[in-house]
């Protein structure tokens, strides 16, 4: 076997360092990558964030990737190259609820391009967030019916309306019912349910609701939408 002389060893190593600086230094563009890429997702809008970098740069754009975790090949998010936001659409990309996602960014500078830099593991059916539930509200004597319009996400149907968040997640609804600003009841009621009767109130009296949407699984909750009054005859 052939033995390396000491000369020929210090050669090698000197050889193999120069190799490992070029291939594993930090460039100079990872100066230039975007920082803390996070998913932000309302109503399954699903919208990838990101920072700029430290080292601020004039000019410099964004050029966006996705995929489906298990995939091998990575998708151009064709609506989100070169550009100059630090934001990226992806609610088409990543309509099905029950997939996990990847997206990562990279930017492109007068000195070419960064590094990619990946996103979280996202799951639109545990990280999206909901809006309250729209309500008209319409009074008979001392009854109030309250008709609940879930929210609605951005993807739309075969006859173009946009998708009621309820086709892809299930959600209770929280009626608030107050009169001279003290909560007096509460009601719930599931997304199947399209209206809430709400009966043996006080004559003449003003009554003014609020309504939050519910998660069942996880007890995540919406804000709450703003007051509707109405007075009872």
């Amino acid at each position: 076997m052939y033995a390396l002389t000491g000369h020929k060893c210090l050669e090698l190593a000197f050889a193999m360092s120069l190799l490992c600086w070029a291939d594993c230094s930090p460039s100079a563009q990872d100066d230039l990558a975007p920082l803390e890429l996070q998913f932000h997702s309302l109503d399954f809008r699903n919208v990838l964030h990101w920072k700029h970098p430290h080292k601020a740069v004039k000019n410099l754009t964004y050029f966006v990737q996705h995929k489906i975790y298990g995939d091998k090949e990575w998708t151009i998010s064709e609506q989100c190259q070169g550009i100059r936001v630090l934001e990226c659409d992806l609610s088409q990309a990543t309509s099905d609820p029950r997939e996990w996602y990847y997206a990562r960014v990279r930017s492109l500078s007068s000195e070419g391009f960064s590094s990619w830099v990946l996103s979280h593991r996202f799951y639109p059916q545990w990280e999206t967030n909901f809006s309250p539930p729209q309500m008209k509200v319409t009074v008979t004597g001392r009854t109030i019916s309250v008709q609940i319009r879930p929210p609605r996400t951005p993807l739309r149907g075969q006859r173009g309306s946009r998708i009621r968040v309820t086709k892809l997640q299930k959600l209770t609804f929280r009626i608030y019912l107050m009169h001279n600003d003290v909560e007096e009841e509460v009601y719930e009621t599931d997304s199947c349910s399209k209206e809430l009767v709400i009966e043996g109130l006080r004559q003449k009296t003003t009554y003014c609701l609020q309504a939050v949407s519910i998660t069942p699984r996880s007890g995540r909750k919406s804000l709450r939408s703003p007051s509707t009054c109405i007075s009872t005859h």
